[in-house]
């Protein structure tokens, strides 16, 4: 998958004008995502007014112009939200928010909203550090290595490897998910002979099928279990003398989980007691536990809840502050909690904008913006008029596809950095700007000679990035580049040098040293061979929270409000996908070929709805009495609980409602929504 990246990155095919001139916007409407993908990158701005067949060329310094005078237009600057994608480098991204911030506006939604928002709440309000708390090297020293909702296969490809020394070295991995995935059950390392010859390494030990949303069931049976098994054993199993002197809450905690009943839990889990139990004397036995979870937790209703829970265990078992173990949420796009690092925040913290207007002695705004959801309702509103997106795919990666389209057509302006088309270009705005922007494999050059810039990964390190390719057009600009190029132009004359920072990423990374903790000296450490860890307090042994102890969460089961006929929907990707971007039609570990558009469903829940394998079914969601539905799907028998189903993301967005979200976090739960299957009598779509 990462080869995949990189070659999709370095296709030779050009969106170029003679592209644009050979394809309407008729032509391109109709062209299916994967297409409009391979149609290659893109190699100078492209502008298209409302109504216009197609997209012409223009100018950049004309595009910014035509871009900075319509948000100077603006009677609010928080009439104006700007998006960003989790590829833009910690660089792009620190003067993007300065750039938003200096215009006047908090309106900075990303992608954190739509994935691990949920993470970063839940962790901040228990153990007082929003990000994971394990490096790489803690997987060395785990015992019992807990991969929750994730696919490491798909999504993490990079993390079997380490998932594979660590299963060699003794440890133990279970995977809880309501698909038993092939990235967990077996890897063939690429680079091993062993994988060449086609010997895989068994990852997980236990794998427990989870039913859709009852992961909070799940781990508070687990829990349930430890205490009676630790009651057992005289109260010796539990670590108490860590929970005692580092937390607070914890009998309340206890008392809530004495008082449930095995029953409900095993049936909102969708699991045996007796397996809860098996994975319960797993926890207590194991001296050093690492937690992994990815947005199989995160999006849904109960998304905090979820991921709170997760804490909870790993409190009872002492598993902060020490090696081999600790939480681990697994992000997905290279840099998206570098952004959040370096400012891509709605709800910025007092500390940060201080340090902003004192380095650049301009006023910052104090009022919280728009995340995505908030955004979306807003342009649909009529209250944003202007979208601005640094990268990514909004309109394909957010929850109710028809209804963000119809948002975005309302703006006067949406603007988008690009490296190759997506849906999202194609929508009726007022005006559309495309400005085409460098990819991170490529080489920078700008006044001041070759540019680098830097991201931080899931285990907070930060390490440089560096572009060996050839750019593919000569009229490219970088990210950084761009956004200099519409701070001039929106924002005239001001404090901040937008043309030194353009010339030299040095200047940039001063700033950056001097405004966000932890980067202090930023440009010596990150020279060094595999950059630099940043402060972690519970790393270090500490619980950063008012009274330095780390919280115990109380949470009910969640209710489950489905009628007799609907089923949970979880959505998923590929194997052949990252995020929004399709490499292929097949999903190769699922046996899927050659289409995207099918559901996986229990043969039992097939049969009792009438629905023969490989027939075709629409799949609908009602909420609040409004029916979304999509249509000509491939039913597929698979090895799912009962009462759940999963579908490709993007593919099922249009059946997740804008006002489904977690609570506190506002995460779109596109992991667990209301569907019925709906027979389409005499049609069949067999995959082949």
């Amino acid at each position: 998958n990462g080869a995949k990246a990189i070659v999709s990155e370095a296709t030779k095919e050009r969106a170029d004008r003679r592209f644009f001139e050979q394809h309407d916007i008729s032509a391109l409407r109709a062209m299916s995502d994967r297409a409009l993908q391979r149609a290659g990158r893109l190699t100078e701005p492209l502008i298209r007014r409302r109504g216009a067949r197609f997209f012409s060329p223009v100018g950049w310094e004309d595009a910014f112009e035509i871009a900075g005078a319509s948000l100077r237009s603006l009677p609010d600057p928080n009439r104006a939200a700007f998006y960003t994608s989790g590829r833009t480098s910690n660089e792009a991204a620190f003067l993007y928010q300065l750039y938003v911030r200096c215009f006047g506006t908090n309106n900075l939604p990303d992608c954190s909203n739509l994935c691990h928002e949920s993470s970063g709440l839940g962790l901040s309000e228990t153990i007082g550090v929003g990000k994971g708390t394990v490096t790489l090297e803690d997987f060395d020293h785990a015992e019992l290595i807990l991969v929750i909702g994730q696919n490491p296969g798909t999504n993490h490809p990079r993390m079997l490897s380490t998932l594979q020394r660590a299963v060699r070295r003794g440890a133990t991995i279970v995977s809880i998910n309501p698909l038993r995935e092939a990235g967990t059950e077996g890897f063939r390392h690429p680079q091993e002979v062993r994988g060449m010859l086609g010997l895989t390494t068994s990852l997980s030990t236990m794998h427990v099928p989870v039913r859709i949303n009852g992961d909070v069931a799940l781990l508070h049976g687990v829990m349930k279990a430890m205490l009676e098994l630790d009651d057992d054993a005289g109260q010796t199993r539990i670590a108490w003398p860590f929970v005692r002197a580092r937390t607070q809450g914890v009998d309340g905690f206890v008392a809530h989980l004495r008082a449930l009943e095995w029953g409900a839990l095993t049936a909102n889990a969708g699991v045996p007691e007796e397996t809860l139990r098996a994975l319960a004397e797993r926890c207590l036995t194991s001296k050093a536990t690492i937690a992994c979870w990815a947005m199989g937790l995160t999006q849904h209703e109960n998304g905090v809840a979820n991921v709170q829970s997760v804490v909870n265990l790993l409190l009872l078992g002492g598993h902060f502050g020490r090696p081999g173990a600790g939480a681990c949420p697994v992000r997905g796009h290279s840099n998206v909690q570098g952004d959040r690092t370096m400012g891509i925040w709605e709800q910025p913290p007092e500390a940060f904008l201080d340090a902003l207007e004192e380095r650049f002695q301009h006023p910052m705004p104090r009022a919280h913006g728009y995340d995505v959801v908030a955004t979306i309702a807003a342009m649909e509103r009529g209250d944003v008029d202007a979208f601005v997106a640094m990268g990514g795919n909004f309109l394909s990666a957010s929850p109710d596809t028809h209804r963000t389209a119809r948002a975005l057509a309302r703006c006067r302006l949406v603007a988008t950095v690009s490296t190759k088309l997506n849906r999202g270009h194609l929508v009726d705005a007022e005006t559309s700007i495309i400005f085409p922007c460098l990819a991170r494999t490529e080489v920078d050059v700008q006044a001041s000679g070759p540019q680098f810039v830097t991201v931080e990964n899931s285990m907070g390190v930060v390490h440089a990035s560096r572009g060996t390719f050839s750019p593919a057009a000569t009229s490219l600009r970088s990210e950084v580049a761009i956004v200099c190029g519409l701070a001039r132009t929106t924002l005239g004359s001001t404090a901040v040098d937008w043309d030194a920072m353009e010339a030299d990423y040095r200047v940039i990374r001063a700033a950056i040293a001097d405004v966000v903790p932890g980067f202090a000296h930023m440009e010596r450490r990150v020279a060094r061979d595999g950059g630099f860890a940043l402060p972690n307090a519970v790393r270090e042994g500490r619980f950063d929270t008012p009274d330095g102890r780390a919280r115990f969460m109380v949470h009910p089961l969640p209710p489950d409000p489905r009628a007799p006929d609907e089923l949970w929907m979880m959505t998923i990707r590929s194997h052949d996908q990252y995020n929004t971007t399709i490499y292929d039609d097949h999903d190769r570990y699922r046996g899927v070929w050659n289409g995207r558009r099918v559901v996986f469903v229990n043969a039992e829940d097939l049969a009792a709805r009438g629905i023969e394998a490989g027939s075709a079914v629409d799949v609908s969601s009602t909420y609040d009495g409004v029916v979304r539905r999509i249509e000509r799907f491939v039913a597929v028998p698979y090895e799912i609980p009962l009462g759940c189903v999963a579908t490709y993301f993007p593919e099922a967005n249009p059946l997740i409602p804008l006002e489904v979200f977690a609570v506190g976090s506002r995460t779109p739960a596109s992991k667990s929504i209301r569907v019925r299957l709906h027979r389409r009598d005499g049609e069949e779509l067999r995959p082949a």
